[in-house]
């Protein structure tokens, strides 16, 4: 089948002209490997070739068999830069127009940039040109059908006029303007580039140590008008210069960065790339160009599909909020106190999903939303780049670079709005927060004892959480508890070991302070067993005082104190072979050079009948 490509397409391309549109083919793929896959192409215009990269939001393209080997394909969006003294042509977009062709012509292969660009792309005589104007198409013939397509724009290549500056004076090597170029276009093979974008959101200076010392670094993310999104990061003396110049919702004129793969693990944008800040990196504010670029690109996701996402996944949701909880302090596990706000938000997919905030959000956007709740509204809340957690069901969680908009004006929010005042406010809304099971506890995933090590729980990436009907068969006695820290920091108590300081004085390292009085903390040794086997089990405070119905400095007391071992061999006693529900977390850990799978009760409750009975019923009917 003969096609007629664009003539001198190739040699056009490489001279600048970004408005050509050319059909060319595809006469070699070649995938290179590394921490983001790409695609090499060769493309033809059936006299010359010219080495081309793909762009990686067009690698669907290839692995789906749209474009590959003998293609036919007319380029939409290109740019051509400068590699080791090489032109490489990289493609933006561009639409298969035959997917399987013979070769065409008789292709050179490709030639240094540096080369006279006349001589290296002349067309072969024995194929007639085909020249395209307003109301002429590109013709493929066989035998006597004749199929057209029409490309967007064929003009014959007119070799572009050379830049003029103005009020600059002479113009030295590499001292011209960078081209603007949409984010999408970014790519490490670029000299020269800037870009213009709208600050979506800013992070904190978060200071590092590493092997190479002290360190500082922040980032803060971008928006386009092509709605394409990439991060920039500043690192150390970078950090001082732009920090404070750099505000969420202006919009700059950014260039002389360094590009580099994107850190997925902490980097959610949808781009591959990643901008690295310099000393000598300019970032200018476009006082006169506000409104040319959205304020922000949300990538909703129904709460009905957050059921599905994998845990720790950044994405957007947006519902109404249906309740706020006070806000309360949190002891982190370094020690520190930060506050957490729980609220719930649903949607039209009949789902509802728990949404967690940490820290400031509480404080700010969270109070906000209490009172507003509390006067009665229902707000709209988007949530952009919020973590998925699937402990307890999946909610999500707020992180440095969450941002929270309350009843934004964009279409989705006037949709849900209108939703929810017309009926959505009374429609039924089943919790992806919770995994309930009709009469049965909520998150229960009940196991055997015998499961736990035939399905291998506990040895993924992340603990099993499961719910066993077991009894106890044996308790250690001999180490039943510790001693504890009984400070409180905020509304908890610091719980560390304590250690002796003297005769009479106990120290915390913690919270680096003495007292005369300790607390007893459970530390329990257990073993547990059903139908299928036994197995060992650790429970601590409050699920030990669930299974022993008295305090640990209780029982310290009846054992080392009151020395009344009658009483205390009593207490053990009653707690043996009672059925309980247990919630276990199952996680592997490593002691030394042993991984070991570790059992831990989280929860302990007694067996009620009733409910027992609704969840067993349930099993049946299904």
């Amino acid at each position: 089948m003969p096609v007629n490509l664009t003539p001198n397409a190739i040699a056009a391309v490489v001279g600048g002209d970004l408005n050509l549109k050319p059909l060319v083919q595809v006469v070699d793929i070649k995938l290179i490997g590394g921490s983001q896959d790409r695609y090499r192409l060769l493309l033809s215009d059936s006299a010359a070739s010219q080495h081309a990269m793909l762009a990686t939001q067009l690698n669907d393209r290839v692995k789906s068999g749209g474009v590959r080997k003998g293609s036919v394909v007319q380029l939409i969006d290109y740019i051509c830069s400068t590699v080791q003294n090489r032109k490489i042509i990289v493609v933006l977009n561009m639409e298969t127009i035959i997917p399987d062709c013979e070769t065409i012509g008789n292709p050179k292969l490709p030639i240094d940039f540096n080369s006279t660009p006349q001589k290296a792309f002349s067309v072969n005589n024995s194929s007639a040109p085909l020249r395209t104007l307003k109301n002429e198409s590109v013709a493929v013939n066989g035998g006597d059908k004749v199929q057209t397509y029409r490309p967007t724009v064929q003009p014959s290549y007119q070799p572009p006029p050379p830049p003029i500056y103005k009020n600059h004076g002479a113009i030295v090597k590499n001292e011209a303007p960078a081209r603007i170029i949409p984010i999408a276009a970014l790519n490490p093979y670029q000299g020269r580039w800037a870009i213009r974008a709208r600050v979506t959101a800013k992070g904190d200076i978060r200071r590092y140590n590493n092997a190479r010392g002290d360190g500082k670094v922040f980032s803060f993310d971008l928006l386009d008008s092509d709605e394409g999104e990439i991060r920039a990061t500043c690192f150390n003396a970078v950090v001082d210069r732009f920090y404070d110049s750099v505000e969420v919702g202006k919009v700059y004129m950014i260039s002389k960065g360094t590009l580099k793969p994107a850190q997925k693990n902490f980097n959610h944008l949808n781009n591959a790339w990643e901008i690295f800040l310099e000393t000598g990196s300019t970032v200018e504010l476009c006082s006169d160009d506000q409104n040319s670029i959205p304020e922000q690109k949300f990538y909703f996701k129904p709460i009905g599909e957050i059921e599905s996402a994998e845990n720790n996944s950044i994405l957007d949701v947006i519902g109404v909020v249906t309740s706020v909880n006070p806000s309360i302090p949190i002891l982190r596990k370094n020690g520190m106190e930060t506050q957490r706000r729980l609220l719930n938000v649903k949607d039209q997919s009949g789902r509802s999903v728990e949404i967690t905030l940490w820290g400031e959000f509480c404080n700010k956007e969270g109070l906000k939303l209490h009172e507003l709740f509390d006067s009665g509204l229902c707000p709209v809340l988007a949530v952009k780049a919020g973590k998925v957690n699937d402990f307890s069901g999946k909610s999500i969680g707020t992180i440095s670079s969450t941002q929270l908009f309350i009843n934004p004006d964009i279409p989705e929010a006037h949709d849900l709005r209108e939703w929810f005042d017309s009926g959505g406010k009374v429609a039924e809304s089943h919790s992806i927060s919770r995994d309930i099971v009709p009469g049965a506890q909520k998150n229960e995933i009940r196991k055997t004892v015998a499961q736990i090590k035939d399905e291998g729980l506990g040895r993924s990436n992340k603990p099993d959480w499961i719910t066993v009907k077991a009894s106890i068969a044996f308790i250690k006695t001999d180490t039943f508890c510790y001693t504890a820290c009984p400070l409180m920091i905020g509304d908890r108590q610091c719980s560390k070991k304590v250690v002796k300081s003297g005769e009479t004085r106990w120290q915390c390292e913690r919270c680096n302070q003495e007292f005369e009085e300790c607390d007893y903390r459970y530390l329990l040794q257990a073993q547990i067993q059903d139908f299928s086997g036994l197995t060992w089990v650790t429970a601590f405070q409050e699920s030990g005082e669930e299974i022993l119905g008295c305090s640990a400095k209780e029982l310290y007391s009846l054992k080392y104190e009151k020395q009344d071992d009658d009483n205390f061999a009593e207490i053990i006693r009653r707690s043996l072979f009672n059925q309980l529900l247990f919630k276990l977390k199952v996680k592997e850990e490593t002691y030394g050079d042993e991984q070991k799978v570790k059992i831990t009760v989280v929860n302990a409750e007694r067996v009620n009948p009733s409910s027992e009975s609704k969840y067993l019923l349930d099993l049946i009917s299904k």
